[in-house]
């Protein structure tokens, strides 16, 4: 009986230890997805019966409502372009040029997907913003004050990360996902 009890414990202990450790590998974004661009981390057939196991998994766990990739493409980052962690204590400039898409916006989420609350309700910046001279070369500020046209409020220090959208991209974009020019981020002073 007692052996019976034993192996009860370490099943259950270990099907508990392992669906965390599934969920935690899942939810640390779209860098278990495969596809990889500087910072931005992004998946093949993201919205589709098509897309692999982990891919649909990491979907449901993070609550996106996926639209297929001729509809859109998600591009994920949770580093800076010299590979280091986003955090709220940081201000960080993300420059960038044309996106070969019908639309794009760029928002920041906390390490769990949500948006992060800030009394400016300032969540995200998208194209229809960035005026026609700026659709080249555009700058997108992250910090915890307004320091430019185009800015997106981070209101505490806590880690974040940073969501691409493009809206009905161009069959180029899907090609290339992984190697056309995607926008740079920066990272600027630090709060101790």
């Amino acid at each position: 009986m007692r052996t019976a009890f034993r192996y009860g414990i370490m099943l259950v202990a270990g099907l508990a230890v392992g669906t965390g450790a599934a969920a935690l590998q899942l939810r640390q974004s779209f860098a278990a997805m495969g596809i990889e661009n500087g910072p931005w981390h992004t998946g093949e057939k993201v919205g589709t019966a098509d897309a692999s196991v982990s891919t649909r998994a990491s979907v449901a766990l993070r609550g996106l409502l996926a639209l297929p990739e001729r509809e859109a493409i998600y591009f994920n980052a949770t580093t800076d372009s010299q590979g280091r962690q986003l955090e709220g204590r940081c201000s960080y400039r993300v420059t960038g040029g044309a996106i070969d898409a019908r639309w794009w916006s760029l928002t920041l989420y906390d390490s769990k997907g949500y948006l992060i609350s800030n009394p400016e309700s300032v969540y995200s910046v998208g194209s229809a913003a960035i005026g026609p001279q700026e659709v080249g070369n555009w700058t997108v500020d992250i910090s915890s004050r307004r320091t430019g046209p185009h800015w997106i409020a981070m209101p505490d220090d806590q880690p974040f990360e940073l969501t691409l959208r493009a809206y009905h991209p161009s069959r180029d974009l899907l090609a290339r996902r992984g190697s056309v020019s995607l926008p740079r981020i920066e990272r600027g002073e630090c709060r101790a």
